[in-house]
């Protein structure tokens, strides 16, 4: 029934055909070589001595970055608290469920009528 001459769709001829051990991409990444997400891996778990508090401690690249994100965040830069909330929000588990929060004081709840009251007055 089957011809080892006959070709056809999935069956090319045997000039076409790989040779055994040899790669269907000869020119492609060389064996070792690493790609972009393995190298910033390890760049980012590299360890590096940073002073804090008049201590110096040592911890990984990506710990100080994020120190370093934090302490923006806390001095009052929009940008960096803002990257914090994204980081907060994708990799922390927050109930975010509207029936579980508590009821705004007396003190929010004024703030928020003059923020209303702002916002009526630059619309009108």
């Amino acid at each position: 029934m089957h011809d080892d001459n006959e070709t056809g769709y999935g069956n090319p001829p045997k000039s076409g055909q790989f040779q055994k051990g040899q790669s269907g991409n000869p020119k492609g990444r060389p064996k070792g070589t690493r790609n972009l997400k393995t190298d910033l891996r390890d760049e980012l778990d590299e360890p590096i001595l940073i002073r804090e508090g008049g201590d110096q401690k040592q911890v990984s690249k990506q710990r100080a970055m994020l120190k370093g994100l934090l302490a923006r965040a806390v001095k009052g830069d929009p940008r960096a608290a803002g990257l914090i909330f994204k980081m907060i929000a994708l990799y922390l588990e927050v109930d975010t469920d509207p029936d579980e929060e508590e009821p705004l004081n007396k003190e929010e709840l004024e703030i928020l009528e003059t923020f209303k009251e702002g916002i009526r007055k630059k619309t009108t």
